[in-house]
């Protein structure tokens, strides 16, 4: 088999081994029930002003429902209530909601006597309601429970195990991949390694990685840049019983906790929310200067605008960073394999201007991230900048 071809099937087989993405399953799973928790509630103090006042949608107590709700909701989102535990452990998800119920209930109360508006509400139809409305949360979390777990096989989240020659080690539910048939080693810095990785390790939500001891470090380092929640098995910290690491007992195996994942769901759409806004306003702002400029550049000698250029990104995974063009058309050097000079003989007039008035580090990474492959980062300097074998350059900050 030729190299060409070795590297097409290796390329196939880990294609075939991405995992498919359970994070948008679980979203739906969310999204249902908050929608039957809505019509609990509102379907609870219904029928609790039938039963008190002898009438359907009694005003009064649907008035307390109505005020409730958005504070319920808004306790749940925050203590877990809609969260990966509470798909699995009904129990888990019974406490969540009752403690979010009994806390809406009573900001409530206190809402209503600072403002003196208790009498606008009827304590029995509401106490019936609450009643009524914690009894169904309890049924309806035992059931979902049931049907998550039979519709998805058991199957919350995504796991692999790693056996790069270490302790055996498995989990029920996890995905098991030998290091060695995918040519993966944590020393290299073949950036072609590291993207064939970050592709095993798209959608997992948990890694665990087995391998000797002289060989811990670099998957520690592999791990965090991968931005997964990663572990590596380690049997002397079993031993000792040390902190900060996980126990599985039933394995008699105990992993070091070296890498923690991306930020929350919550906590990655605020952070999107910002970026866009920013990036938006700024690329708003400078859009004058970015469109002369973008003319310049085409009219000097006819070529592209941007120059595109290949970069391990988040993951390890390759992007596409985007800027405006300095070097002649036919002399662009998208691998990086020259460095560029104060006085390239292939840098254009435009692109001189460019480099010696303005700073279009803005510009680039505004573009990024309206394309989503980058995000905005506080203030940082470069220190160093490393070529691979490769001759693909990687910057670290």
């Amino acid at each position: 088999m030729t190299p060409n071809l070795q590297i097409a099937v290796r390329h196939q087989a880990v294609e075939n081994r991405i995992a498919p993405s359970l994070e948008r399953r679980r979203l739906r799973a969310y999204a249902v029930m908050l929608l039957a928790d809505g019509v609990v509630f509102q379907l609870c103090f219904a029928l609790a002003g039938l039963l008190w006042d002898g009438r359907w949608w009694q005003p009064r107590t649907m008035l307390a429902a109505q005020a409730m709700l958005p504070v319920y909701f808004t306790l749940a989102l925050y203590n877990g209530t809609y969260g990966v535990k509470a798909l699995s452990n009904w129990l888990f998800a019974v406490r969540k909601g009752l403690t979010a119920l009994v806390l809406s209930a009573a900001l409530l109360n206190f809402a209503a006597f600072y403002t003196k508006s208790n009498d606008d509400f009827s304590r029995a139809a509401v106490t019936l309601g609450l009643l009524f409305t914690a009894v169904l949360l309890v049924a309806l979390r035992r059931v979902s429970t049931i049907i998550i777990n039979q519709r998805w096989g058991g199957q919350i989240t995504n796991r692999m195990v790693i056996d790069d020659g270490g302790a055996g080690f498995a989990f029920e539910g996890a995905e098991i991949i030998k290091a060695a048939d995918y040519k993966l080693d944590p020393a290299s810095h073949d950036p072609f390694m590291l993207d064939r990785l970050g592709k095993l390790l798209r959608n997992q939500d948990k890694v665990v990685v087995s391998c000797p001891r002289e060989r811990r470090a670099d998957w520690a380092f592999l791990l965090k840049s991968a931005g997964v929640y990663g572990e590596i098995v380690s049997e002397p910290a079993h031993s000792l019983g040390a902190l900060g690491v996980h126990r599985y007992d039933h394995l008699d195996r105990t992993t070091l906790v070296v890498s923690t994942g991306p930020l929350g769901l919550r906590s990655r759409i605020l952070k999107r929310g910002f970026d866009v806004a920013v990036a938006s306003a700024a690329l708003l702002a400078l859009s004058p200067v970015l469109l002369v400029a973008a003319a310049l550049i085409k009219l000097e000698d006819g070529g592209p605008v941007l120059f595109v250029q290949r970069r391990l990104g988040r993951g390890n995974q390759f992007f596409e960073m985007f800027k405006f063009r300095s070097m002649r058309a036919e002399t662009l050097d998208a691998d990086g394999s020259r460095s560029t000079g104060r006085e390239d003989d292939r840098i254009t007039r435009i692109g001189a201007f460019i480099r010696r008035t303005l700073s279009w580090a803005a510009f680039r990474a505004c573009a990024g991230v309206a394309l989503n492959s980058v995000m905005l980062i506080s203030s940082t300097h470069l220190s160093s900048a490393v070529r691979l074998p490769s001759g693909l350059p990687i910057s670290r900050y």
